[in-house]
């Protein structure tokens, strides 16, 4: 597999960027919530940004591959994800669309390569993206040094699906600034990770650690430039951090 570059200019800030003349792209995820049995809300955070790495670590997103064109425009813009839901039959008509579904302990998330802006698919276009709202019926048990953890900033409120796509973009930023065999152990491991809350008196320590860290854009709930997760991953840790 290739080592594709991180972009030079950080994708998800706010400030003007000549990725701004690109076409703009978006990826879409798609999360399963049947009334009678919605998912939990740091299952379905997992279970999304798992999904963003199994897709950028597809083979139809590399090369001459049917996706790697959406995938190369994609990333030649801003790095936008939007997460809608689905129930019933709009999930099976979701399911009918080229794309990637994960499953994890009790969420199922279908990701879709990227689609322009303003040219989603009708049926997923027509998908609610606003509102989607989760819980825990318990709280998450802590996650060992081993493992990879994309950290929420405790000091922000968000709805479940824009914490998924922010998962998203910490588990992205830690893809890019692995090393092509990290990539591949990670991969070939099956993406495991954890998305935890971290604690306030953590979250200055981890912004400061050298790791990736995400910087919202702004576009919804949150003001431009919020810095929304750090990606913590084992490999990308500074000796005795």
């Amino acid at each position: 597999m290739s080592h594709d570059p991180a972009p030079s200019a950080h994708p998800f800030r706010a400030e003007p960027d000549p990725r701004d003349e690109a076409p703009q792209y978006v990826l879409p995820l798609v999360v399963r919530i049947e009334r009678s049995a919605p998912p939990a809300r740091t299952d379905a955070l997992e279970t999304a940004a798992r999904a963003v790495l199994v897709l950028l670590g597809d083979e139809r997103a590399h090369g001459d591959g049917e996706w790697a064109e959406a995938v190369r425009n994609w990333q030649d813009a801003r790095i936008r994800k939007v997460v809608r839901r689905a129930r019933g039959a709009e999930w099976r008509r979701a399911e009918a669309l080229p794309g990637i579904t994960l499953t994890g302990t009790s969420a199922q998330v279908r990701v879709f390569p990227p689609v322009p802006l303003d040219g989603w698919p009708k049926d997923l276009a027509k998908l609610q993206v606003s509102g989607t709202e989760l819980d825990d019926p318990e709280p998450p048990v802590a996650a060992g040094p081993a493992r990879p953890v994309l950290w929420l900033n405790p000091d922000l409120e968000m709805s479940a699906g824009k914490a998924m796509a922010q998962a998203g973009h910490g588990a992205q930023l830690a893809w890019w600034a692995l090393s092509d065999a990290e990539r591949a152990a990670w991969r070939d491991a099956g993406f495991p990770l954890a998305v935890r809350t971290a604690g306030p008196a953590d979250w200055s320590r981890l912004t400061t650690a050298g790791l990736p860290l995400v910087r919202d854009a702004g576009f919804t709930e949150i003001a431009p430039g919020s810095s929304t997760v750090v990606a913590d991953h084992p490999a990308l840790r500074r000796p005795g951090a």
